[in-house]
């Protein structure tokens, strides 16, 4: 068994050299335990195939080539390098991230030293390949660490931050029987709560050790009606799993405002702002309905009334009262606020 197990979901990332510096960055690090990097190519239409195939023949003790069958988005990728992996402890990297030389070494050392399932970072927001930290981004905060009560658990229910930006121990993953849905985006938001729920003790180092790649078509920066259609998807399996492991009664409120945030508020407010396919007002009043069946009180959630910001909870309030009166309403908001302003 090796002692670290890096699953790297590839899909078209050989332009800019994205995927080398990616895995040069894990090639080299400082880990002197045995470890893998499981590259997956999800069917790639550039080089990706090869250059995971030119790195696992210079490097036949570090990384592994994998493929999927089909084009089955990363948490295809992810469950495919799951099946096969071998280490004691488990990590996720975007195949256009990349970091620093002696980040797992330090993750493992933590982990080591507490007992941790599970140790995290920061991360850093780069538009260019560089080991330089750009924009800081606190992923977790000095009271969510140590042995997990019920309250520092429901802190990271809400708060968890990238599941990218840490390492896992494997049992925490593997012996779990969920596995990441296939075929969409989203996937880590779908089964965050239920690793957290089975965490025993959480360790965070406050340094920007990873580094995020910002470019014009990350997920983030795309929106479509699938693209929404898959947010919807991951909310409605967040919550299955609440239910289905028994803790959505106990982190009531941690669930019912990650739904709300992810199912409904991003959802809602990205369809109205820049969807441009017909269907956005019946998409719209389905996604309310949906949203009042599974928290009708969803307004009353005090993680929502200190979160959400006026203009915002003033909006979802009249679609709570009228779709129509909502979608007319707001887009003659966004016209003025065009016309006036150059921007919406």
């Amino acid at each position: 068994m090796k002692k670290l197990s890096i699953i790297v979901p590839v899909y078209n990332m050989a332009s800019d050299s994205r995927l080398t510096y990616c895995l040069d960055s894990l090639v080299s690090q400082t880990l002197s335990d045995p470890y893998e990097i499981l590259a997956v190519d999800d069917c790639s239409t550039d080089e990706s195939g090869k250059i995971i195939q030119s790195y696992a023949a210079k490097y036949p003790d570090r990384v592994v080539a994998l493929r999927t069958d089909r084009n089955r988005k990363q948490g295809g990728a992810k469950n495919v390098a799951l099946s096969v992996a071998t280490g004691e402890w488990i990590a996720f990297i975007d195949a256009d991230d990349w970091v620093v030389p002696d980040y797992f070494e330090r993750l493992l050392t933590v982990a080591e030293k507490t007992g941790a399932d599970c140790v995290g970072c920061d991360y850093s927001l780069v538009n260019t390949h560089t080991m330089t930290p750009g924009q800081t981004v606190h992923n977790n905060r000095e009271d969510q660490t140590g042995v997990l009560t019920e309250e520092k658990k429901g802190s990271l229910m809400i708060d968890f931050g990238s599941l990218c930006v840490k390492i896992y121990r494997r049992e925490i993953i593997l012996d779990c029987p969920s596995r990441f849905p296939e075929d969409m985006f989203y996937e880590d938001n779908a089964l965050a709560k239920t690793w957290i729920f089975r965490m025993h003790h959480f360790e965070y180092i406050p340094e920007p050790l990873y580094f995020y790649y910002q470019h014009d078509d990350s997920t983030v920066h795309t929106v479509t009606k699938a693209r929404l259609m898959d947010r919807v998807k991951a909310g409605r399996i967040m919550l299955s799993e609440a239910r289905r492991y028994g803790y959505l009664d106990t982190y009531k409120s941690q669930i019912e405002y990650s739904f709300t945030v992810l199912f409904y508020i991003n959802t809602l407010f990205s369809c109205m702002r820049q969807m441009r396919e017909k269907g956005a007002y019946s998409f719209v009043r389905d996604l309310t309905g949906e949203m009042h069946t599974a928290f009708p009180d969803f307004e009353s959630n005090p993680y929502y009334k200190t979160r959400t910001n006026g203009e915002e909870k003033k909006l979802i309030h009249l679609a709570g009262k009228s779709v129509f009166l909502f979608y007319v309403y707001y887009r003659l908001l966004l016209w003025y606020r065009k016309k006036r302003y150059g921007h919406i």
